[in-house]
């Protein structure tokens, strides 16, 4: 699924309306009806409703169902949200909150997630993270038509909304407490904005002037989410970012991030450290004389999963998304997956998949970026122009 944000200030207050209708719809509804829209909506006359979806659909927000059925009757008009809906509505709130001013390049794709370099109302620039859980599904058990069943795309823009909320939590908590990790600055729907760190992932890292002072570091590092309450549960090298020059680690991406109270905590406690281990070794040549550490090393001394849950995001929450992403992790590891990065290819491939049960149109062009965020997309309404890619970072705007 590509960000493309050239409809955005195309659209109406009332193509807003319909857009946040189908959402809101989506929660109870699959397959979202017309009738239940304008009603959601609250726009008088049919005319109007029928002309903002068609708007929306032509531009991919929505998507209307081949087939609809609902568990008593066939729906002759239904309608899902898209990917690029829920984009868009998360951009919205983002605007409305003067959060986000000028969208730049993708500088990433990952498993799960797409990642944009984004700039504030002052020109800084800025990370946007777009969690789009279900992706790896269908890329790893496309045959798995048993687990497929019980997904739809409702659920997994659910999940999307939950990893958000949750990664948005951990990093708050995290970065109020003095742990090296990006600072958050605002969260919609799915989408998460964070600071830009000047670093490289782990894995591009070509040479290190102390191997055993970052091996050390972040045993340390592991130890210390421990001694928290915390297991990060994803530690490798292609969650953690290292400067060239200082050689500082930062770590990332904490949606699988449990308590050292879970179930399985011991277990991902252990692949966290052998994950460091196995990496040094391979990349670095580099074996520690410690075995450590070891799950007898951890000793609690603060609360902060308690805190995370204080936050907002409730137990509730945090079970239902452990219990997908433990799925997934399993799948991916019978499948022979690896954690990271996933080529633009296979992105493309999951969304053929994944729409085939609608009519819709997307537009496959994407825009590439390197670390420094290159050039920034021009959504301004009151530009004649637009372009995927402007020459200078301009005004972002819903026209709402």
């Amino acid at each position: 699924m590509k960000l493309d944000t050239r409809a955005i200030r195309y659209l109406t207050g009332e193509d807003w309306r319909v857009l946040t209708a189908v959402e809101m719809g989506s929660k109870n509804h699959e397959v979202v009806p017309t009738p239940l829209i304008s009603q959601i909506s609250g726009l008088r006359g049919a005319s109007g409703v029928n002309r903002s979806i068609s708007n929306l659909a032509k531009v991919g927000l929505i998507a209307k169902v081949k087939n609809a059925k609902c568990v008593l009757r066939p729906i002759d008009d239904g309608y899902r949200l898209t990917y690029g809906g829920l984009d868009y509505l998360a951009l919205n709130a983002f605007i409305k909150r003067k959060s986000v001013y000028s969208i730049g390049n993708q500088v990433g794709v990952g498993k799960e997630s797409d990642i944009y370099v984004v700039a504030d109302e002052s020109g800084k620039q800025i990370i946007l993270k777009i969690h789009r859980l279900g992706r790896i599904s269908f890329r790893t058990v496309k045959a798995n038509r048993d687990y497929l069943r019980n997904r739809n795309s409702a659920s997994w823009m659910y999940m999307s909304r939950l990893a958000a909320m949750k990664e948005f939590a951990f990093m708050k908590i995290l970065k109020d407490n003095g742990f090296p990790v990006p600072t958050p600055l605002d969260q919609a729907r799915h989408c998460v904005l964070m600071e830009l760190i000047d670093s490289y992932p782990l894995r591009q890292v070509t040479s290190i002037a102390d191997p055993p002072k970052l091996y050390a570091d972040l045993m340390a590092l592991i130890l210390r989410f421990a001694s928290q309450g915390l297991i990060h549960g994803d530690f490798n090298e292609f969650n953690i970012l290292v400067n060239e020059e200082t050689q500082q680690p930062v770590v990332i991406d904490f949606p699988q991030m449990v308590s050292i109270d879970h179930t399985n905590a011991k277990e991902y406690f252990d692949r966290d450290v052998q994950c460091i281990k196995t990496f040094f070794e391979r990349k670095f040549k580099f074996i520690s004389d410690d075995e450590g550490p070891t799950w007898d090393d951890v000793k609690r001394t603060g609360k902060l999963d308690i805190e995370v849950e204080a936050s907002g995001f409730s137990k509730k929450q945090a079970k239902e998304l452990d219990k997908y992403l433990q799925q997934i992790t399993q799948l991916d590891e019978r499948e022979g997956g690896e954690a990271g990065d996933i080529s633009p290819d296979e992105d493309d491939e999951d969304e053929i998949e994944q729409s085939s049960d609608v009519e819709e149109d997307d537009d496959e062009e994407e825009a590439e970026g390197e670390k420094s965020g290159g050039e920034h997309s021009n959504l301004s309404k009151d530009n004649p122009e637009m372009k995927n890619e402007a020459k200078t970072p301009q005004a972002l705007s819903s026209g709402v």
